[in-house]
């Protein structure tokens, strides 16, 4: 049997907020914004019940078994990327989406962003979940979109 020392394990983690933004970009015109963002382009917002996946990566400790206690992981989190987000406007409430457009993609990117400082195991991917129907993932400097449908 392997020592556990010698594991490279992935653990991840399910966490949900619910935001609102607007979808419009300050670059577009109003025509060029509704053409582009459709419905989500609503000058009042709309809202997602956000699901977020954190996939992290390290050696199992052979004293505790884990690599990464998950109350730690869970507190990161909470501080990071639920306390900031949860029930908030994400344009008006968050700095990143002031001046960027609070697309899915920027989302998970900004996600990724706030939790590679965990300093308990490396941070793998964030992966976001906006609808049934849409997903998106980010590994760093690889992005990977998910459906192609409005959001």
């Amino acid at each position: 049997m392997t020592a556990a020392s010698d594991l490279k394990i992935e653990l991840g983690r399910r966490y949900r907020f619910a935001a609102s933004h607007r979808l419009h970009s300050a670059q577009l015109s109003d025509a060029e914004n509704a053409r582009i963002y459709g419905k989500c382009n609503n000058a009042c917002g709309h809202g997602h019940n956000y699901v977020v996946e954190v996939s992290v990566s390290g050696d199992v400790d052979p004293a505790t078994g884990m690599i990464a206690n998950l109350a730690d992981l869970d507190s990161f989190v909470q501080r990071e990327i639920l306390e900031p987000f949860d029930h908030r406007s994400l344009n008006d409430e968050v700095d990143a989406f002031r001046a960027e457009v609070p697309t899915t993609e920027n989302l998970c990117i900004e996600i990724y962003r706030r939790l590679r400082a965990f300093p308990h195991a490396k941070l793998e991917r964030v992966r976001v979940e906006e609808t049934s129907n849409n997903s998106f993932e980010y590994a760093g400097e690889e992005a990977v979109s998910g459906s192609d449908e409005a959001h």
